[in-house]
């Protein structure tokens, strides 16, 4: 029984690594709609093995590497090849095997591989990183995941830049650029020993209140402005 439950977080991590490659496989296929879900699923399971592990309070470094190993397929390489294959069928409707040697879109959709990349070095960082207990340096790897996932369900007649070509380059370049800059982020976990009127628990609020009507108003395609509003108040928080 003490071996299950145990290993009760690492079944929730594998859950969360599965959806990851669920994923890449749709992706594959072109159904981009239903590799994004895969990652709103993985994004899920990685917030409750690590919620399983305190309630059932245990932990140890198998989980702590497994859960990077999983992060780093859902919310690094899914997100790197569905960008990818967004950008590649932003012209044609052609299979991507058939046709990656004459298209023009080769290079520009080439760069969303620098997510998994800078993926890799954020989270090997963030294993050996003692500053990053109740905050982060960067941004964490489910944001940008959940940003990129967010594009196929945009509406893009409503949210044209979406389906841009230089604005997806630009955030091609961008959100991995975001994942390893030295810029601290406050994490929504809210404190017992802070006060509920404190700054940053006002800034946490302001964020989670503006989440959910700007979800409730334009459902998925509000997810890219939550985080980049996240990534605002985390700096004010720096500058204040």
């Amino acid at each position: 029984m003490n071996a299950i439950k145990r290993n009760i977080p690492n079944i929730i991590t594998l859950a969360n690594l599965t959806c990851g490659l669920f994923a890449i496989i749709f992706a594959f296929q072109g159904n981009l709609t239903t590799a994004s879900l895969c990652i709103f699923a993985g994004a899920f399971f990685d917030f409750f093995d690590g919620l399983a592990a305190r309630l059932l309070k245990v932990s140890g470094e198998l989980g702590k590497q497994l859960d990077s190993m999983a992060d780093m397929v859902t919310f690094g390489v899914a997100p790197g090849f569905i960008l990818f294959h967004f950008i590649f069928y932003l012209s044609n409707d052609i299979i991507f095997r058939h046709s990656m040697n004459d298209s023009q879109l080769f290079f520009p959709a080439s760069l969303a591989l620098l997510i998994p990349i800078f993926s890799a070095v954020r989270l090997a960082n963030f294993n050996i990183d003692t500053r990053q207990t109740t905050s982060f340096i960067g941004l964490p790897t489910p944001a940008l995941a959940i940003f990129v996932a967010a594009m196929p369900h945009i509406d893009f007649n409503q949210f044209p830049m979406f389906v841009d070509l230089q604005f997806l380059t630009l955030i091609s370049i961008i959100l991995p650029l975001l994942l390893v800059v030295e810029m601290p982020l406050f994490s929504l976990k809210f404190s017992k020993e802070e006060s509920l009127s404190s700054r940053l628990n006002i800034f946490r609020i302001i964020l989670i209140l503006s989440a959910v009507i700007l979800f409730f108003v334009f459902q998925f395609a509000a997810i890219p402005f939550i985080v980049i509003l996240y990534l605002i108040l985390s700096l004010l928080n720096n500058i204040l």
